[in-house]
């Protein structure tokens, strides 16, 4: 009895250790750290701040700190107005020169084709025109521009259905058309609501909040790579004006001052310039000098 009574202890002794020493181990599995994933070179300014890095269309891009206005969107991010929940639970893939870059915005003067960085003598510049000529309605020499990366490899890079869907628009809801005039402006061709004429008073428009003037340039296939839509009254005298580079593929917003728009293509561009100032390779090596590197 008493060996017998032993050899039970011994077994379970044995089993029980073989239980801990299996917990033990799945223990050890389960608490290893995650795999680290490198952390990207990142090129930086004179103060040590760093640029936002992706790619932009088909393009490694590395833009420099204090360019951006706002932040720069990476395609999967929630959208603005996303559900504050969904914001909560998004985890964003590491950054690294190959995350693909949504969109992102910044200030280009027109006038020297300068870009606007904090820290930099651009933004005293910013802020003095800001104060001495937008309050007296003088030419402000400051563009908007946002840029989209296009990854859709469906999708046309033209303005074709978006041109011809307006048209539509005018003469569904505001019943005119858009009247293609016989002189080009600018090397752009010109559409005009009504052949600028108000069909409700008979006289040239006063009011243009639907009748803008319309500016197309087409590629030497006819698709429609240039979409520049301008106001003339109000004192507001603007134009947003949108064109695609098929070689990046993105499309680029700019808003600015009428007073600009004869230098339409020198604004497209001295955009690519700056771009192709910011490229890089895959690891981050730049391409060249830097336009806006404080």
């Amino acid at each position: 009895m008493m060996k017998s009574g032993w050899k039970r202890i011994l077994i379970f002794m044995l089993l029980l250790w073989q239980v801990l020493l299996l917990a033990g181990c799945d223990y050890y599995v389960n608490e290893q750290p995650a795999q680290q994933v490198p952390v990207p070179f990142y090129n930086r300014d004179s103060r040590g701040r760093a640029d936002t890095i992706g790619k932009l269309g088909i393009y490694s891009i590395s833009i420099p700190a204090g360019v951006i206005d706002g932040w720069a969107r990476y395609v999967g991010d929630p959208g603005d107005f996303a559900d504050p929940k969904i914001k909560a639970k998004y985890q964003r893939p590491p950054k690294t020169y190959d995350l693909p870059i949504e969109s992102f915005g910044f200030q280009y003067r027109i006038t020297d084709g300068d870009v606007y960085t904090s820290f930099r003598q651009t933004e005293e510049d910013y802020r003095r025109d800001n104060e001495t000529l937008i309050p007296y309605g003088k030419p402000f020499p400051w563009a908007s521009v946002s840029v989209y990366g296009q990854y859709d490899a469906a999708a046309p890079l033209n303005f074709n259905f978006t041109v011809q869907d307006d048209f539509r628009s005018a003469r569904d809801v505001t019943h005119f058309d858009y009247v293609q005039q016989e002189q080009p402006l600018y090397n752009l061709t010109i559409y005009r609501a009504n052949n600028g004429i108000d069909p409700q008073t008979g006289e040239p428009w006063k009011w243009d909040d639907n009748a803008k003037d319309i500016l197309l340039k087409k590629d030497q296939a006819g698709n429609i790579k240039t979409y520049i839509k301008c106001q003339f009254t109000h004192h507001i005298n603007s134009c947003r004006h949108m064109f695609y580079n098929d070689d990046w593929h993105i499309q680029v917003w700019i808003s600015y001052s009428r007073t600009y728009l004869p230098q339409w293509q020198e604004m497209e561009g001295r955009i690519m310039q700056i771009l192709d100032s910011w490229r890089v390779t895959r690891e981050g090596k730049l391409l060249g000098k830097q336009i806006g590197k404080a």
